[in-house]
């Protein structure tokens, strides 16, 4: 393997993006990650208690950072000519002269300069800011995309082409995504790390500034959603279509995750509102919005949920039941834990759950023979609403992938996949978690189908028209006959197409067409005769 060749292989798989068989988006995903890292180990670093004890495993993470940035940097360097931006003479000086590669060198330099010269820590420490700027190869490519894709966009359709997926958000909106999801889970850390006293005490005024940022960021956010969703159909109206867009549950959390603060803000000096601080963990709902199967999950839940009705009419009916007989039974025994119904809902609830947790039991004859009844109905009362979700959850995800499948055999009209709808085909495998081998099979089982052959999909060698009729939903005979299953197949498709046709058309009329000999042979007239008696029997 020559060396052009090692260098051709190393770019396709780690820095060119087009290739979509490549590594090149975990690799620059890898990179993001570290150097967010970076910064969260600088801002411990500020925390004498955190640092001072541990500042062998602060110096270990950094020497591995700047090895990681170090072989991106070279490995950048060394497959510079294989880049299109870079592709020439004295490429590789080209890009040492770039303003990206300069930011990587710049975030490295310290480090190496600290081993020859005498730096002040704080200064290094200052320096190592310098990789922030690493974030601007993603992003500053991802803008100038943005801005050429919707240069006659007015600025309310371009704030709504950030903040939701369009055909004109491009790289944007993921990073926009990224930046908001990213902001959520800080938050939520901090919100936790908030109730450790012993962290709270040190870290009292930086928790106060992140949740100040946190919810200046959620309330842009929510500010652009609602100036930007009118461009959408549904919320077409300037008052009531942002009104409607408010009343959304995605709307509702966005509003719920900086209530606490403005709340605790203004009425402080009224009421004691230290309790709402916990409700900022209710960000962690914002994921949703970001989360496919959460999504899909919203689906299942609102299709089955008449069924659901019924399992928690009975559940709650069980439990009203069980407290009353709690009750009955076990009051004068124990009238401290049974003293009054409510207070036996707690038990009635606890023992249908088979929890159990021991703090209340019966001690009456009568009252045990109850629990155990009660335990084995709740064993399979309380599973029907998990029974129906899952169940329905996996109706969904099939329904989704068979509708995906039928997209496959549409996209495969013209007997080619494009590279749009390769793209396409991509992002909702994605979204619906099929890996590529299980896209690739269906795939084939859609060309199998069809009866096309393997090579249909590249015969446009000859231009975009050549031989575009012969290739349109054609039988290959010579391919069938080679391969059983792919005839099988087609014979299902062929029957099913048959069984439709009887189902929709006249037939008085057909039957009086295939009756004259001219038309139809008595093979095929017996035939169609067998699959209308068929198709009514099944119907």
């Amino acid at each position: 393997m020559t060396q052009a060749t090692v260098r051709k292989l190393l770019y396709e798989l780690f820095i060119n993006r087009e290739n979509s068989d490549g590594y090149a988006r975990l690799f620059e995903r890898a990179v993001i990650a570290v150097i967010i890292l970076n910064l969260i180990a600088l801002f411990f670093e500020t925390i004498p208690i955190i640092y001072q004890t541990r500042e062998v495993y602060f110096h270990l993470f950094d020497i591995a950072s700047v090895g990681f940035f170090t072989l991106e940097y070279l490995l950048r360097l060394y497959v510079a000519p294989e880049d299109p931006d870079f592709k020439g003479r004295f490429s590789r000086l080209r890009f040492i002269r770039s303003p990206f590669a300069i930011i990587d060198l710049l975030a490295i330099l310290p480090f190496y300069l600290a081993a020859f010269f005498n730096i002040d820590l704080r200064a290094l420490r200052a320096l190592r800011l310098l990789r922030l700027f690493k974030l601007l190869r993603a992003f500053y490519p991802a803008l100038l995309e943005f801005l050429a894709i919707n240069r006659h966009k007015t600025l309310r359709q371009k704030i709504y082409a950030i903040c939701n997926e369009t055909p004109d958000s491009g790289k944007l909106h993921e990073i926009f995504d990224f930046f908001i999801v990213s902001w959520v889970l800080i938050s939520v850390a901090s919100v936790i790390l908030e109730s450790v006293d012993s962290i709270n005490y040190y870290l009292h005024v930086e928790f106060i500034i992140l949740d100040t940022i946190t919810v200046a960021i959620f309330s842009t956010e929510l500010i652009m959603r609602l100036y930007s969703c009118v461009e959408n159909p549904t919320y077409q109206h300037w008052l009531s279509g942002r009104l409607k867009f408010a009343r959304q549950p995605s709307s509702v959390i966005d509003i719920l995750a900086i209530a606490p603060f403005f709340l605790e803000s203004l009425l402080d000096h009224l009421f004691d509102l230290r309790f709402l601080r916990v409700f900022r963990l209710l960000r962690l709902m914002k994921l949703g919005r970001y989360s496919d199967a959460t999504k899909s999950l919203f689906l299942v839940i609102q299709r089955e949920w008449p069924v659901m009705k019924a399992a928690i009419f009975i559940m709650l009916m069980l439990v009203m039941l069980a407290a009353c007989l709690g009750y009955l039974f076990e009051h004068e025994a124990q009238p401290d834990k049974f003293e009054n119904i409510p207070q036996s809902i707690y038990w009635a609830v606890i023992t249908l759950a088979s929890v159990g947790y021991g703090d209340i039991s019966p001690v009456t004859p009568a009252g045990r023979a109850i629990t155990i009844v009660l335990a084995l109905l709740g064993i399979g009362i309380f599973a029907i609403p998990a029974a129906i979700l899952s169940s329905a959850f996996s109706d969904q995800l099939r329904i989704e992938r068979e509708t995906m499948k039928q997209e496959l055999y549409e996209m495969l009209g013209d007997g080619k996949i494009s590279p749009e709808e390769r793209s396409i085909i991509d992002a909702e495998a994605k979204r619906l978690h099929l890996s590529k081998a299980e896209v690739d099979r269906l795939l084939e089982k859609a060309r199998v189908e069809l009866g096309l052959t393997p090579h249909t999909e590249h015969h446009d060698s000859h231009g975009p028209h050549s031989h575009h009729d012969s290739h349109r939903h054609h039988l290959d005979l010579s391919y069938l006959s080679k391969h059983p299953e792919a005839a099988g197949e087609q014979f299902k498709i062929l029957v099913a197409q048959l069984q439709q046709l009887a189902i929709s058309v006249d037939q008085e009329r057909l039957a009086r067409y295939l009756s004259d000999t001219k038309h139809a042979t008595d093979f095929q007239k017996e035939t169609w005769e067998y699959i209308v008696r068929h198709s009514k029997k099944n119907s």
